[in-house]
């Protein structure tokens, strides 16, 4: 009687653990197209949005580079992880950590070539001003647009300097001036660079004072970097506040940890504590996601 019990109780869990594969297997069978599309962009995806990303900022990456860094970044320090807190805790600590792990490795990169690729063009931004009012007296002493433009390249520093230079060296290897500022606009994505091309292009064929225009483009552009400054001050508060809330959990499970590790083994060693420590994790993220939803402003 207790052999049969045993025999349909291990029969029992294997028909479980058969008809788990079996589901997993016809997901994924269903779902091939889209799971493959998903690890192709998670990989090589990501490696070309960081190559992209790589020539608007002018720097020179080698692609094989990227593709082992995000390797060791990420297999590495999930492997890393898995190690350190199987040791300590145990073995399902560190197979949660090493997936979180795993995961932000993937998708911190986007963030960080977005963030330096808005830094620039906010600092592009920033110098337009000075670039636009070098250009006008350049025309105003007799010069063409292009010599008004090597003005700006030799006098200020980069980004602008290196987009301008950009412009002017399409142009001498025969792309036309219009031409070459719509490839600006296109790379920048900005509100004040498309005025500056589109009066640009529309005056070189109209006709028209360019100087004045400038003036009034710049004067328009100052403002503007006078407002989003104001609002930047307002948002940087807000995220200093964010940040300190995101990070005051974390601070403090690791005082505990540190001061009283006995007590504090049962959340890395029981399930309720990395139940517990799961859902406190994401609900700080969750927090952290909504905050920084609600505290960003677009001018």
């Amino acid at each position: 009687m207790g052999f049969d019990f045993l025999f349909l109780t291990i029969l029992g869990k294997k028909g479980v653990i058969g008809l788990i594969g079996l589901v997993v297997f016809a997901f994924t069978f269903k779902h091939s197209e889209e799971l493959f599309q998903w690890i192709e962009d998670k990989t090589f995806g990501t490696r070309d949005f960081i190559l992209n990303k790589s020539e608007l900022l002018f720097y020179k990456i080698d692609p094989q580079k990227v593709t082992w860094t995000l390797l060791i970044f990420c297999l590495g320090g999930s492997l890393t992880f898995f190690i350190f807190f199987s040791l300590l805790a145990n073995f399902w600590v560190g197979s949660i950590f090493a997936v979180v792990f795993m995961v932000i490795g993937w998708q911190i990169p986007k963030p960080i070539m977005n963030f330096l690729v808005e830094r620039r063009q906010r600092k592009f931004q920033a110098q337009m001003v000075d670039g636009l009012n070098l250009v006008s007296s350049g025309l105003r002493a007799g010069l063409s647009l292009p010599q008004s433009m090597g003005m700006v390249v030799d006098e200020l520093p980069n980004p602008i300097a290196e987009e301008f230079n950009l412009v002017l060296q399409q142009n001498r290897l025969g792309v036309s001036l219009d031409e070459a500022l719509e490839n600006m606009n296109t790379r920048l994505a900005l509100d004040d660079v498309q005025m500056f091309v589109s009066s640009v292009n529309i005056l070189r064929e109209t006709g028209g004072n360019l100087p004045e225009t400038f003036d009034t483009i710049a004067d328009v552009i100052r403002e503007r970097v006078r407002l989003q400054q104001k609002i930047q001050t307002y948002v940087a508060q807000g995220q200093t506040q964010g940040t300190i809330l995101c990070a005051m959990p974390f601070v403090l499970l690791i005082m505990f940890t540190i001061s009283d590790p006995e007590n504090m083994k049962s959340m890395y060693t029981t399930g309720i504590g990395i139940g517990l420590l799961t859902v406190s994790v994401g609900l700080v993220f969750l927090g952290g996601f909504f905050m920084a939803k609600i505290i960003k402003i677009k001018a």
